[in-house]
């Protein structure tokens, strides 16, 4: 090959690099965007049942109906367990507010105490209820969070045949890593129907904590909808799975259903 053209052709990569692939991935902070920005209805009712699955194999499950509306840009989120009769009547209210600066209110009605604790901000990296999510993560809904970390999008890959976004995220600072538990996670976002298929963390000490998979994603009275969520805690051999049936996005939900007073009331 003429000497001239090489040095042609290596001067023109270098000259003009903004045609790789790595100038074309959309930022972190905007596929976090994305998330948030699809399509959830006003409203929806759903039943959820939660299959918790220990290191030695024995399974429990909870039977809950987990109800969400939103009230102009706030979104309220209720959770009422019907079953077994050890759980039941607890419930879960929080209130997320579209202001980030302001901290989202969270409630939990433990029936045995017959009293309503409040969730603080410090608290949400706590694992909700004996499952492998943590009350942060029951509050984003397999959204990514805006506020908490630092984003960079590493590249692309297929989850069970859907192109993905891979984005990596660090806590803003130690406070937040402190309150999340996580030193470090990883989102796998599709790229056409921007909802999260999976995702992994790590603990303060680097160490793989989890990875949730999330399938089944398929379109409810013409909203995209996900169905199955499989938490797998490397840590101690934990297992959640949470299945959604009987979901409905036009069912009408009275406000009433969203207060602290419906938390002791129950469903």
């Amino acid at each position: 090959m003429n000497t001239k053209l090489i040095f042609g052709f290596i001067a023109m990569l270098l000259l003009f690099p903004v045609t790789t692939k790595s100038q074309n991935l959309p930022s972190g902070n905007s596929v976090a965007e994305k998330t948030f920005a699809k399509d959830d209805g006003i409203s929806v009712s759903r039943k959820l049942t939660m299959e918790l699955k220990d290191k030695r194999g024995k399974v429990r499950i909870r039977e809950t109906i987990s109800l969400r509306k939103y009230f102009n840009k706030e979104k309220r989120l209720a959770i009422f367990y019907l079953t077994p009769t050890s759980v039941k009547g607890t419930a879960f209210l929080t209130f997320d507010y579209p202001d980030a600066s302001k901290d989202d209110d969270q409630w939990l009605y433990m029936p045995a105490l017959r009293k309503t604790r409040r969730i603080s901000a410090a608290n949400r990296g706590d694992y909700f209820l004996g499952t492998d999510l943590t009350y942060e993560d029951i509050r984003l809904e397999t959204r990514i969070s805006r506020e908490d970390y630092n984003y960079k999008t590493l590249g692309k890959e297929n989850i069970d045949g859907h192109s993905c976004y891979v984005v990596e995220g660090v806590p803003k600072n130690q406070k937040i890593a402190k309150e999340l538990g996580y030193s470090k996670v990883k989102y796998w976002v599709d790229a056409d129907v921007w909802m999260l298929r999976k995702a992994d963390s790590w603990d303060a000490a680097g160490n793989h904590l989890k990875t949730v998979k999330i399938s089944d994603i398929k379109k409810i009275q013409s909203i995209w909808t996900y169905h199955h969520i499989l938490v797998k805690n490397h840590k101690t051999k934990h297992e959640t799975i949470f299945r959604f049936t009987d979901i409905d996005y036009q069912k009408t939900l009275s406000d009433d259903l969203f207060t602290e007073e419906a938390l002791v009331n129950g469903f």
